[in-house]
């Protein structure tokens, strides 16, 4: 059936169906936007449960109302999500066992010579995920599609920011997040979720990293910002605090955070980056961060810059015993993708 025929035979004002992403009937052969579930979260370093996140946002998706006052007709793009493979999961499992004994070892105070075979096999097993990633990325690129990923923990990425580096000669990530990631082999996992922009930033395409709600970070990471000489630019969440209390808009700020970055953006986003009221089961919570209408907000701006969103991830969405996390985490894809179709000129806002 042709995409056409799809919207043609669609209600966007009817209960939304469950099974595809936000209820809506696009595959993935003609839609214009496809996200890619991750479900893989072998070196979280305090609660579990994101590994599951992917297919959490995909079941409490059908919930959301489709219309967006500012994008006309937004349900119209084209969203589909793969088939979250269970494969990975299942391979998330296995490693996430091994590597938490390590993890329990270190917390033991023992300490490790080199790489032990435990860490071998689970920086091996985290390569060939992104090398998956890559892989899958590419395809959908090649084929004009607009892509985003859906984790996961924040180590699932790589891959894709490893293929836009072979597209596009420079870009900037925006990551919102509640920490830098930027710990060498956090615990000696070379693929640490908390290493995910210290290895972005091996590609000498990542010309910026600008970091937003920032506020959960070591001396070591202090370190790395110091030393990027302006490669990195962080807004601390307690300085964006101090600026809102003395006055300052939060579109003034987000026009000076949009200022840092280069005219193509990836936009990171570990959902830890929010309020924890908004993401009270994610893998690892810290006081403050930003309202989900200020990120919203934020992301808006950018795709109205004239700047141009060239892929996005969501990470560390992990369901607790209701659907809340999930709810928020669904809620902000259907941003990221609809924004990121704006930014491209597929999708015209008002």
């Amino acid at each position: 059936m042709k995409k056409e025929d799809m919207i043609r035979g669609f209600d966007p004002n009817a209960p939304g169906a469950g099974g595809n992403l936000f209820g809506l009937p696009f595959t993935p052969e003609v839609a214009e936007l496809i996200v890619i579930p991750v479900p893989w979260e072998v070196t979280v370093s305090y609660h579990t449960g994101t590994s599951l996140g992917p297919q959490s946002i995909l079941n409490a998706s059908s919930q959301i109302d489709l219309a967006m006052r500012e994008i006309p007709d937004a349900w119209k793009l084209g969203i589909s999500m793969l088939p979250v493979p269970h494969n990975l999961l299942e391979e998330s499992h296995n490693l996430r066992e091994l590597a938490s004994r390590r993890i329990t070892a270190l917390e033991k105070g023992e300490k490790f010579q080199g790489t032990d075979p435990v860490t071998a096999k689970v920086n091996e097993g985290s390569e060939s995920l992104n090398i998956f990633i890559k892989s899958t990325t590419q395809k959908y690129l090649k084929e004009g599609k607009m892509v985003g990923l859906l984790g996961g923990d924040h180590s699932t990425p790589l891959g894709f920011i490893r293929a836009l580096s072979e597209r596009y000669n420079r870009f900037g990530i925006l990551q919102i997040d509640a920490h830098a990631d930027l710990r060498k082999a956090y615990e000696g996992f070379t693929y640490s979720h908390a290493s995910i922009m210290y290895n972005a930033l091996k590609l000498p395409a990542v010309g910026r990293l600008v970091q937003v709600g920032t506020r959960d970070y070591c001396d070591e990471e202090l370190e790395v910002m110091k030393r990027a000489m302006g490669r990195i630019k962080t807004y601390f969440d307690d300085d964006l605090k101090s600026s809102l209390y003395e006055g300052q808009s939060w579109s003034t700020i987000c026009d000076k955070i949009i200022a840092d970055l280069p005219p193509e953006v990836y936009v990171s986003f570990d959902i830890d980056g929010l309020n924890p009221k908004l993401c009270p089961h994610t893998g690892t919570p810290v006081p403050g961060g930003l309202e989900f209408e200020q990120a919203v907000y934020l992301v808006r701006r950018l795709a109205k810059s004239g700047k141009k969103i060239i892929g996005f991830d969501l990470n560390e969405v992990a369901p607790g015993g209701d659907d809340w996390d999930a709810n928020v985490g669904a809620r902000l894809l259907y941003n990221l993708c609809n924004w990121m179709a704006v930014s491209q000129g597929r999708l015209v806002s008002l």
